[in-house]
C-alpha cells in the first residue's frame, strides 16, 4: 500500500475544503510536489499556488496519475466532472481511489458517472465533512463501497485524520445523512445560539461587544470541556446544575419550550433534506 505522505494526491475543485485538506496534509509530511488541484477561477487557483502546490485549469491532468482522487466539486456539476474523468482513464492500469466530499451525491450515482469505456470504474468512498476543519477542528463521517479495501480505507482514514478530529465510519449509507443532520450541518446551530445569547444578553442592558466576547469564550470553554473531560455530556451539565439556582431556572425553560423537541426535529429537518438532495442531483 502506498503511505499517505508517497501518494499522489489529486483536488478536483479548489475551494476552502480542499484549501483545509490541502493544510493539513502538508502539515502532516505531504510533499507538495504530489499535491495537484484543478480550479476553473484564477483566484481559487492562486490560493492554491499560494500553499506550493500544482495546479492547473484541467481536470484530467491534475488526475491523470494520482493514487487519490478527491471530489471537492459543486454537486451540481459533479456528474459532468465524473464523466470526464471516467472517460480519460482507459489507460490506466490501475484506478485511484475517488474520495467524494460532494454533498448529496450517493456512490451509486458517482460509480455510475465514472464508468468509462472498458466498464471499469473506481473503488469510491463518500465523506461528510464539516467547516471546522478549516481550523483542524473537523468532524466527518465516512462511506465506502463494498470493493474498498481495508488497506485503502486505512490510506483514506491518514487522509481525513489530517483535518478531522473525529473520524467515523459508518456502515449503511443513509447515515451519512445523519451525519449531516448532526455534525455537517451542527456548527450553524451553535452559531444560531450564541447569536440569541447575545441578543438576550443585549436586551438586559450589556453591550452587544461584552456579550459577544462573554458567549463566545463560553461557547469555547464549553466546548473544550466537552473534548477533554471524561464526564459525558449528561453529566457535565449536572455538574453545573445546583439545585434551585440560576442554571436549574434555565434548563428549566428550555424544557418547558420544547427544546428536546426543536433540537430533534432540527437534526431530522436536516436529514431529511440531505436525503432528498441525493434523490435530485443523483439523476
Amino acid at each position: 500500500m502506498v503511505k499517505l505522505e508517497e501518494s499522489k494526491i489529486s483536488f478536483i475543485g479548489g475551494g476552502n475544503m480542499a484549501a483545509a485538506i490541502i493544510g493539513g496534509l502538508l502539515a502532516k509530511g505531504t510533499k507538495k510536489d504530489n499535491i495537484c488541484v484543478s480550479e476553473p477561477w484564477e483566484v481559487n487557483r492562486d490560493k492554491m499556488a499560494a500553499l506550493g502546490v500544482r495546479t492547473t485549469t484541467s481536470n484530467v491532468e491534475a488526475a491523470q496519475d494520482a493514487d487519490v482522487v478527491i471530489l471537492a466539486v459543486k454537486p451540481q456539476v459533479a456528474k459532468g466532472v465524473c464523466q470526464e474523468l471516467g472517460g480519460s482513464w482507459a489507460s490506466r492500469s490501475s484506478l485511484p481511489v475517488v474520495v467524494s466530499i460532494a454533498a448529496g451525491i450517493t456512490l451509486v450515482s458517482l460509480v455510475d458517472w465514472f464508468k468509462g469505456a472498458d466498464g471499469r470504474t473506481p473503488h469510491a468512498v463518500r465523506v461528510m465533512p464539516n467547516t471546522p476543519a478549516l481550523y483542524g477542528e473537523g468532524a466527518s463521517g465516512l462511506f465506502a463501497s463494498s470493493d474498498v479495501t481495508e488497506d485503502e480505507k486505512t490510506l483514506v482514514t491518514g487522509l481525513l485524520s489530517s483535518f478531522s478530529k473525529a473520524t467515523e465510519w459508518v456502515d449503511k449509507e443513509e447515515l451519512i445523512d445523519v451525519v449531516t443532520g448532526l455534525s455537517g450541518s451542527g456548527p450553524a446551530y451553535f452559531f444560531a445560539m450564541v447569536e440569541h445569547l447575545i441578543a438576550s444578553a443585549t436586551s438586559l442592558g450589556l453591550s452587544e461587544e461584552q456579550a459577544t466576547r462573554l458567549a463566545i469564550q463560553t461557547c469555547f470553554g464549553a466546548g473544550k470541556m466537552l473534548v477533554e473531560s471524561s464526564d459525558s455530556p449528561a453529566q457535565l451539565r449536572k455538574n453545573v446544575t445546583s439545585p434551585n439556582g440560576t442554571t436549574q431556572a434555565a434548563l428549566e425553560s428550555f424544557e418547558a419550550s420544547g427544546f428536546k423537541e426543536i433540537v430533534d426535529k432540527a437534526v431530522k429537518a436536516a436529514t431529511s433534506r440531505g436525503e432528498e438532495l441525493g434523490k435530485i442531483l443523483g439523476q
